[in-house]
């Protein structure tokens, strides 16, 4: 047997007891927390979209990169400088014959009997007769210079001062000897004023003539 149960929706409650007043304070208390929900809400939103327009509008401060990262960089700037550096020019040496310094020794054996005198045994002499002999050779050599070489001396201060040699003087001109510690400027004692040649006046040699022979043999007929 089937039911049907209806309900008449026009029908108006005719008492108004404390349920209902129950039902009625709940449905205002969760209006109004909605109501209050939806404003926050919208506040929130409000604000963040301020932020936002601010942030956009600041202008953005360049990031420094931390210290460390900075030495890595330059060093490795300073790394392909050096791959990226000129190369230097090779050295050229220069090729000497023999033949000036052949004819060199030609001429002091000529004028000074040189190597007689250096390749001769002195032991068995006395040092009077050696002296004798280094006279001759000392004044056939000074000779032989005279006339063919023009010399001066590299320094023209006087033997037993001191001088001072400034940065980037000419090592190849001034020997250092001694306690040499730290760069220029050096303050020494000249020990040595040097030699230097300004002029040569050595002889041409003809087509065909052996500088390796310093000296003939002689053969008395």
């Amino acid at each position: 047997m089937n039911m049907i149960y209806g309900i008449d929706l026009s029908l108006k409650p005719t008492t108004f007891d404390l349920w209902h007043v129950c039902l009625a304070g709940t449905v205002v208390v969760l209006s109004f927390m909605l109501i209050m929900l939806l404003l926050v809400m919208l506040i929130s939103a409000m604000r963040c979209k301020k932020k936002s327009v601010q942030q956009v509008s600041q202008p953005v401060a360049p990031v420094t990169p931390p210290e460390p990262v900075i030495k890595i960089v330059e060093k490795i700037v300073e790394v392909e400088k050096l791959v990226h550096a000129p190369v230097p020019e090779p050295v050229i040496l220069k090729e000497s014959t023999p033949d000036a310094a052949l004819q060199l020794l030609g001429l002091l054996q000529k004028e000074a009997r040189f190597i007689d005198f250096i390749k001769e045994d002195i032991t068995s002499y006395a040092d009077s007769d050696v002296g004798i002999a280094a006279r001759v050779v000392h004044e056939g050599c000074n000779k032989a210079i005279n006339e063919h070489f023009t010399l001066t001396s590299v320094r023209t201060e006087q033997e037993g001062g001191k001088i001072t040699l400034p940065a980037g003087f000419d090592a190849s001109a001034v020997r250092l000897t001694g306690n040499i510690v730290g760069s220029a400027p050096f303050t020494g004692v000249l020990v040595h004023k040097g030699w230097q040649v300004t002029d040569v006046r050595l002889a041409k040699l003809t087509q065909g003539h052996n500088a390796n022979i310093i000296a003939a043999a002689e053969v008395e007929l």
